[in-house]
């Protein structure tokens, strides 16, 4: 979307055009009779611009929630925002801060959740079209304290400044970006903004190397619902341990504390850490925490006599262990009349679609077929998933 496009989309006609697309909707079946409709009365690109935002407003929801039908954004805004859950959870860490400077605010997700926090938030873009979003939707969301100006983030006079939260850019060429040394700006600048200001927070890929991390800060892996969303490093007072993984909604975590876990025998149960848990290197401390052995020393799945109920792990009791064999696996399945397997995989380089292909399965119960590696050996465990806490 041009820039030009976006700012007739906030006029009184724009508001009308975004209006009518949003009550037809933009579903396939019915799309081009709206659009055929909307060309006799508005500019064409004017109608262009509303099907896009429209269109970009659903694949929001599961970032913002209810606040992406009056929230505006850009195909990039969309995939590189911050979750609304995940923005307020970091925003708290600046609750004792009165001001934070928010660079590479995008369209605003973090700058919203820092705003609704109590702060003053002031946050700076390169991009002019980001900009013009993030001010929009700072202003149909009510933020009166917050600021957002066009500008090169390293440019910025970060004197006075007591907290900022930088969130660089890690696409190239819409591709992501994994090495840190490559986002923009670079990650030797979130070096010298940690330097230049009292209490830093900068958005990192879930992927950093453990060895990028700055002596005295802090890295915290995310997770919500499940997913591994994102990771983020802590300056100065920000930071209070070496690693921590936070698992959302319920805002539970775990950190690092030197735990070292033992290898043993297959039990009675699996456990599956959390993928924060595994990102953030934290499986020993879990390990610690429920009572569990390691499986084998370089596989993240853990083990024990007893069921333990832990947010941090998925458990699984186990029916039966074997060494990988097909032709016995397919026969076990058939002795349980299998029809239907979860396949999970650690330490294996085996397709699970192939192989659920080649099992040739015609039962009519469901299991979970867990392949890994038990002391070094290729092994299969047979499970069912832990019934739900009530």
């Amino acid at each position: 979307m041009e820039l030009e496009a976006f700012r007739a989309l906030r006029t009184t006609e724009g508001e009308r055009v975004l209006a009518e697309v949003t009550a037809s909707g933009v579903h396939e079946s019915t799309l081009l009779a709206t659009i055929s409709a909307l060309r006799g009365r508005y500019p064409e690109a004017l109608v262009s611009a509303a099907v896009t935002q429209v269109r970009l407003r659903q694949r929001a929801v599961p970032k913002f929630g209810a606040d992406a039908a009056d929230m505006f954004f850009t195909t990039d805004g969309v995939e590189q925002a911050t979750r609304a859950s995940v923005a307020a959870h970091r925003a708290a860490r600046f609750a004792q801060s009165e001001r934070v400077l928010d660079l590479c605010c995008g369209v605003g997700g973090d700058l919203i959740a820092l705003s609704r926090s109590g702060v003053a938030v002031h946050g700076v873009d390169l991009d002019p079209l980001t900009v013009e979003v993030a001010r929009a939707n700072a202003e149909v969301l009510g933020l009166t304290a917050a600021t957002v100006t066009q500008g090169d983030v390293q440019e910025v006079d970060l004197a006075g400044w007591p907290a900022a939260f930088c969130d660089p850019g890690r696409r190239g060429g819409g591709r992501r970006v994994f090495n840190p040394r490559a986002y923009s700006p670079p990650f030797e600048f979130l070096l010298r903004l940690a330097a230049e200001v009292p209490a830093v927070g900068a958005k990192v890929a879930p992927g950093i190397p453990h060895d990028l991390v700055p002596a005295g800060a802090e890295a915290e892996w995310v997770s919500d619902g499940g997913d591994v969303k994102e990771a983020a490093l802590w300056f100065g007072p920000l930071s209070t341990v070496e690693r921590r993984a936070t698992l959302l909604p319920s805002g539970a975590t775990v950190v690092s504390r030197g735990a070292v876990a033992e290898t043993g025998p297959v039990g009675n149960w699996l456990y599956e850490p959390d993928g924060a848990v595994i990102r953030a290197g934290l499986v020993a401390e879990v390990a610690a925490d429920i009572g569990a052995r390691l499986i084998d020393p370089t596989i993240a799945y853990l083990t024990a006599d007893s069921l333990v109920t832990s947010e941090f792990t998925s458990a699984y009791e186990i029916v039966e262990t074997f060494g990988f064999s097909l032709k016995r696996l397919r026969a076990a399945l058939r002795d349980r009349d299998i029809g239907n397997v979860t396949v999970k995989k650690r330490g294996s380089a085996i397709d699970p679609a192939l192989l659920r292909r080649e099992l040739r399965l015609s039962g009519s119960g469901h299991i979970v077929v867990v392949l890994t590696r038990v002391a070094g050996a290729p092994t299969v465990l047979l499970c069912h998933p832990a019934p739900p806490v009530p």
